[in-house]
């Protein structure tokens, strides 16, 4: 039965899930899915920890809500909006401590810059050429407005469709479009600022 149902495609497996309650059913899109969006949403958000921790809250999201998801949509699209939906309240809730941290004094400060390790520390005999670029790539990531983040890794890593980005995003394909041609741009400015410095 189990090999049957890897066969399936992703919506037939939620259908799968929904009309019989298959729990090897969810567990095949929990595996399709885990690593794609993980890497979605470290890339916006930059953390693997937070990032692991909000890929666990859309699997368990997906398994309480699975008769949300409608057939006339992808189960793709679905799983990436309640992602991206909790990575953006993430981001909220970030620059909220952000703003009551700025109320902190100059000793608290000092301690918090004494915690901060360089993750991006690249020992060139260590990598090769394309691990370095892609931290090169991550970096400049994220130094891009959250806004612009989200549909150019929706478009250029996850290589979703305007329309799913659309979806995902809640924003009209003209809106898509334009934030994906000026993240890109600006993407652009950083890595020739990288690159040339």
């Amino acid at each position: 039965m189990k090999e049957n149902l890897k066969q399936l495609t992703d919506e037939e497996l939620i259908k799968e899930f929904q009309d019989n309650n298959t729990l090897e059913a969810y567990e095949i899109l929990v595996k399709r899915f885990k690593d794609p969006l993980t890497n979605y949403v470290y890339r916006f958000l930059g953390e693997r920890d937070i990032s692991t921790d909000i890929v666990q809250d859309t699997m368990i999201k997906f398994y309480l809500n699975k008769d949300s998801y409608k057939s006339f949509a992808k189960f793709s699209t679905w799983i990436y909006t309640i992602a991206g939906n909790l990575a953006r309240n993430e981001l909220k809730r970030r620059k909220r401590r952000v703003i009551l941290s700025l109320n902190n004094n100059d000793d608290d400060k000092e301690k918090r810059n004494f915690q901060i390790e360089d993750k991006n520390f690249i020992s060139p005999d260590r990598y090769t050429d394309n691990e370095i670029k892609s931290r090169i790539i991550e970096k400049a990531l994220k130094k891009l407005k959250p806004v612009y983040r989200e549909v150019v890794i929706l478009r250029d890593i996850q290589e979703l469709s305007y329309e799913e980005i659309a979806e995902v995003t809640n924003l009209s394909i003209g809106t898509v479009k334009s934030r994906i041609n000026r993240g890109r741009k600006h993407l652009q400015k950083l890595l020739k600022n990288i690159y040339s410095g």
